[in-house]
C-alpha cells in the first residue's frame, strides 16, 4: 500500500497520468513482493531456494535476498567434498551493503560448486536462479526437503516479512 501510494504521490509530482495518456503508460500496478519467485523449486525461510533433480540437489540465494543484498561483489564457498547440514551456514555473499551467511536449506554432500562465482559474483544477482546457483549436493536425507516452502507460501512468507520492517 505505501509503495502504490509513494507511486501515485510521484506520478503526480511528474505530472504523470496513465489515463491521460494511455498510448504513453499502462497503468501503474506494483505488486507487494516484487521478487521473482520459480515454481518447481523449494524455498527455506532464510531466502536460499533448492531445486531437487535426480539424486543431485542445486542450492541458491533467492530473487529476494539478492534484491535487498545489492550488488553482490564476492561469494565466499565451499569445497566439493564436503557436507553442509540443514540450517547451517556453508557459505557467505559480500555485497555493497552487508556481508550475509548463506545457510543451506538441506543436508548432504557437497558434489560441485559453482566456480564461475569466483569471477563473476554478480551472476548472484543478474541469474540467481540459473546462472548464480552456488553449490550442488547429495542430499543425505530428502525428506528434509518436505518442510521447505513452495512458490505460494515462500511469496506469502516475503510479503509479511516485507510488511513487517
Amino acid at each position: 500500500m505505501a509503495l502504490r501510494m509513494w507511486a501515485s504521490s510521484t506520478a503526480n509530482a511528474l505530472k504523470l497520468s496513465s489515463a491521460s495518456r494511455p498510448h504513453l503508460f499502462p497503468p501503474f500496478s506494483f505488486s507487494r513482493c516484487l521478487s521473482t519467485v520459480l515454481d518447481g523449486l523449494k524455498y527455506a525461510d532464510s531466502h536460499e531456494w533448492v531445486k531437487h533433480d535426480g539424486p543431485v540437489a542445486t542450492i541458491g540465494i533467492t530473487d529476494h535476498a539478492q534484491d535487498h543484498l545489492g550488488e553482490v561483489v564476492y561469494v565466499e564457498l565451499p569445497e566439493p567434498g564436503g557436507t553442509v547440514t540443514k540450517k547451517t551456514g556453508f557459505g557467505a555473499v559480500e555485497s555493497v551493503k552487508a556481508t550475509s551467511d548463506i545457510n543451506s536449506p538441506i543436508s548432504g554432500e557437497i558434489v560441485e560448486v559453482n566456480k564461475k562465482l569466483t569471477e563473476t559474483p554478480g551472476l548472484v544477482n543478474s541469474s540467481p536462479y540459473e546462472d548464480g546457483w552456488m553449490i550442488k549436493v547429495k542430499p543425505s536425507d530428502p525428506s528434509e526437503l518436505d518442510s521447505l516452502m513452495g512458490p505460494k507460501e515462500y511469496t506469502k512468507f516475503c510479503e509479511e516479512e516485507d510488511a513487517s520492517h
